[in-house]
């Protein structure tokens, strides 16, 4: 199997305008991570989720209390001699995942308590500006078989931009949607991967003993990416981000050292189905849309002058003048203005605090609003 093969049929592009479309993505390049991510351009990928080995630090087996093995990470690559050597391995993936990284994207870390404090500290000496951390809680978490410490119910995620002036993007209504309309928190309740989704080898065992589940890769590529975004998984395993990624209509790369990863995630990938393209949109994010000034609505006649505005309560009533002003009593100027006046307010968003009647209804100005930015498409 040629392991740079696209999983897809090449796409015809737009001339490149900027270096991820010099990169061909849809593909796992088997390599280190370090040695590998060197070789792609700078400022080339939107997105980064990185899953690094642990350093669990293990000392021998552990057993369930009916005395079956515990099938844990035990694996080379989650080892390192010592605490320096992983803060060295560390600070040379963050480097270059710095370097592929564009000015405006964003870098994700999930890990444990036993590395995602020194990985924590790696990224602020490094310079990435933290944006928040995140508590996967475990819904079914393994329990703590020998009863002498509390059961290890979470992991924790470090999102992150390049530095604070960064423009990173972040679908806050799509999030919010997600939530049943309530902001979205930062603890996430998720269950581990099992079940069917728990990919498993020839021996019936499993495939990658710290497969993420892809409703947490879901969300953290709805919250920051866009559909043909590039993202990169340096530390790839059984290709959780790529399915995830082919899914939501992203374009991606994954880096996997472990042969026996990079054929399971190969297999996987080429069974997982696209959305359609009218699936993959999300709520748009209002901050992203044109700037839209009252008096367009009144050009463009969905607002007559003469019109009377109201607040939701109808305490106040308003009428709009020609130049998309509005005059109630003492007060006059902008929507927003004659609001905070009204209200003593050092600010009021007019958009949703005027309304129109519209069938014995109150309708706020943004419902309006969103119907003129609807003509423009």
């Amino acid at each position: 199997m040629n392991l740079m093969t696209p999983l897809r049929p090449a796409r015809v592009r737009a001339p490149a305008k900027d270096a991820s479309s010099l990169i061909a993505d849809g593909r796992i390049i088997q390599g280190d991570c370090i040695a590998e991510m060197a070789k792609l351009p700078p400022k080339s990928v939107d997105m980064i989720f990185a899953d690094p080995p642990y350093n669990l630090q293990l000392g021998g087996d552990l057993f369930r209390p009916e005395g079956g093995r515990v099938d844990a990470v035990d694996n080379d690559w989650d080892k390192f001699d010592s605490l320096a050597a992983y803060d060295a391995f560390t600070r040379a993936w963050l480097h270059q995942a710095r370097r592929v990284l564009k000015d405006d994207g964003t870098l994700w870390v999930i890990g444990s308590y036993h590395n995602i404090y020194r990985v924590g500290s790696l990224l602020q000496d490094a310079a990435y500006w933290i944006l928040n951390d995140i508590v996967w809680r475990k819904a079914n978490p393994m329990p703590n078989f020998r009863g002498t410490r509390f059961t290890n119910a979470h992991e924790t995620l470090i999102w992150c931009a390049k530095d604070e002036r960064a423009k990173y993007s972040f679908n806050y209504q799509a999030m919010k949607a997600l939530n049943d309309d309530l902001q979205m928190r930062s603890d996430w309740v998720l269950p581990i991967c099992s079940g069917a989704e728990r990919l498993k080898n020839v021996t019936g065992h499993k495939a990658h003993p710290t497969q993420k589940p892809e409703a947490l890769l879901y969300r953290i590529l709805l919250a920051c990416t866009e559909p043909g975004d590039l993202v990169l998984d340096p530390f790839f395993g059984t290709g959780t981000t790529g399915a995830v990624a082919r899914r939501l209509g992203r374009r991606w790369i994954g880096i996997e050292r472990e042969p026996d990863y990079v054929s399971v995630a190969q297999e996987r990938i080429a069974a997982t189905l696209p959305l359609d393209e009218s699936a993959m949109q999300v709520v748009p994010d209002k901050r992203r849309q044109p700037r839209v000034a009252f008096g367009l609505l009144v050009e463009s006649g969905l607002v007559s002058p003469g019109t009377t505005l109201f607040d939701a309560k109808r305490r106040w009533r308003a009428a709009v003048r020609a130049d998309g002003s509005l005059r109630c009593g003492p007060h006059q100027g902008s929507i927003h203005k004659v609001g905070a006046g009204l209200q003593s307010a050092p600010s009021c968003n007019g958009w949703t605090f005027w309304h129109v009647e519209r069938n014995k209804r109150l309708v706020p100005l943004d419902v309006l609003r969103q119907e003129h930015l609807a003509g423009l498409e």
